[in-house]
C-alpha cells in the first residue's frame, strides 16, 4: 500500500487529517505513537474544527520538523533553512489546492465551525473530499523526504 493509500484508509479508519499523515510516516519517526497521535489530536478539522490551516497540512509540518527541524533558540540559518523547507511544503500544496486553509478548500463560509464532528458516514465521504486532500498530502510528503534524505 503507499503512503498515500495508507493515509488515506488510516482517515477513514477515524482519524482526523493531522493523526493520519502522522501515522503514516509512524516508521520515520522517532518517539512513541500514543504521544505524537496525542499531539496530532488537537489539529484536525483545520485546527480543532476552527476550520483555518488543513490539518493534513499541519501533519506534513509536524513530521517534517520531527525529521528535519531544530531543537534549541535558533535565530539564524538553521531557522531559515527550516522555515524555507516548511514553506516549499506549503507552496506544493497550494498548487494542487489553491489554498492550505481547511474552509476554503471545502468551500465552507463558517469560520470557526461547530466542535462535535459529522458521523463518518458513506454521505460524509461523498461531500468532503478530505480523505484525496489527504492523500495528496501525503504524496507532497513522500516525494520531499525522497528528494531530500534524513541526515
Amino acid at each position: 500500500m503507499t503512503r498515500r493509500e495508507q493515509a488515506m484508509a488510516h482517515f477513514k479508519e477515524g482519524y482526523n487529517c493531522s493523526q493520519s499523515i502522522m501515522l503514516t510516516f509512524m516508521d520515520l519517526l522517532p518517539g512513541d505513537q500514543k504521544n505524537l497521535m496525542s499531539l496530532a489530536s488537537s489539529f484536525g478539522g483545520g485546527m480543532g474544527r476552527l476550520r483555518e490551516v488543513c490539518g493534513s497540512v499541519t501533519g506534513m509540518f509536524m513530521v517534517a520538523g520531527i525529521l528535519y527541524g531544530y531543537d534549541g533558540p535558533e535565530t539564524g540559518e538553521v531557522k531559515a533553512a527550516h522555515y524555507a523547507r516548511i514553506q516549499e511544503l506549503a507552496h506544493k500544496f497550494e498548487e494542487k489546492h489553491g489554498t492550505i486553509v481547511c474552509r476554503e478548500m471545502l468551500g465552507l463560509n463558517v469560520k470557526h465551525d461547530v466542535a462535535t464532528p459529522e458521523a463518518r458516514t458513506q454521505e460524509y465521504y461523498k461531500k468532503r473530499p478530505c480523505a484525496e486532500i489527504i492523500g495528496d498530502a501525503a504524496e507532497i510528503l513522500e516525494q520531499y523526504i525522497n528528494e531530500h534524505p534524513v541526515a
